[in-house]
């Protein structure tokens, strides 16, 4: 970003605007179904997972990336700020009293359960990205840390709102967390040249971009079995999962000089969200309307 920008615009590009609804929206769904009110916790929540825990997820990958977020040709906009070294400090400060106000009142407002969920929620977003723990330079661990980031915003809010854990709400959760795995997986093989040139492990600089590529595919498969066990009208939503491995596979053959291909599945993968959210939303309101 240019050295001309003011402090206030940075952090709203290394929030990631784009994927404000995220984690947002998994929390309002499971919140207002569960607990099928609107009340002070739905818009504190919802108000927390849009921005400040964005800010924090985000703001603390681009301080401590800058190095490889500097070879990053795809970085720079919408996929990712280059914070400059001088706003790091304010940036972190920005995200821990961003977030502060509304981790209080949420914790005051959670029982032990989903004080829990909330507590390995934050964990999550620092431990991904802080020094001596990065965990998205351990393979596999990165994928499994960054699904958390998106699936455990929708758990607190059926944790605090009291869900009761059935069967076909555990396949739910479960086939939300495959597609995060398998999300963060194929974003990292795009990335696979410049994370080697900074000295950055990943899942798919690990095992490589053909393979990281097809283990993404399966996952997304995994997600979409699992949501036949759902309950109606949940299975149909398990077609959606077809679009995620039809994007993929366009890319079965690459290989690790040609990672940076991936990066136009991954422009796919950004608007296809959109649909399939638009989507889940209409099977969410018919099963509401239907129970």
């Amino acid at each position: 970003m240019s050295g001309t920008a003011t402090l206030p615009r940075r952090l709203l590009a290394s929030s990631r605007p784009l994927s404000w609804v995220n984690t947002a929206y998994p929390f309002a769904a499971a919140y207002l179904l569960t607990a099928g009110r609107i009340d002070v916790t739905l818009v504190v929540g919802t108000v927390f997972f849009l921005i400040p825990y964005n800010l924090a997820m985000y703001g603390i990958n681009d301080v401590f990336d800058y190095e490889s977020d500097l070879r990053n040709p795809r970085k720079g906009g919408v996929e990712g700020a280059v914070l400059d070294p001088s706003v790091h400090r304010a940036t972190l400060w920005a995200a821990v009293l961003a977030c502060l106000p509304f981790v209080v009142y949420l914790y005051a407002v959670s029982g032990p359960v989903a004080a829990l969920v909330l507590t390995v929620s934050l964990f999550a977003v620092v431990a991904y990205s802080a020094p001596r723990l990065r965990f998205k330079e351990r393979a596999f661990v990165d994928s499994v840390t960054s699904s958390t980031h998106f699936v455990s915003p929708a758990v607190f809010g059926l944790t605090v709102a009291h869900a009761t854990w059935t069967p076909a709400l555990l396949a739910l959760v479960a086939a939300f967390f495959c597609w995060g795995v398998a999300s963060q997986a194929f974003g990292a093989v795009q990335d696979i040249g410049p994370d080697r040139e900074a000295g950055l492990g990943s899942v798919a600089t690990v095992i490589g971009a053909r393979p990281t590529v097809w283990f993404a595919a399966v996952v997304y498969l995994l997600a979409g079995v699992l949501l036949l066990a759902t309950t109606p009208p949940g299975p149909l939503a398990a077609l959606l999962a077809v679009p995620y491995i039809a994007n993929v596979l366009r890319f079965r053959s690459v290989t690790d000089t040609t990672a940076e291909r991936t990066n136009a599945g991954w422009h796919t993968f950004l608007w296809l969200n959109y649909v399939t959210g638009f989507l889940v939303t209409l099977l969410l309101i018919w099963w509401a309307v239907s129970r």
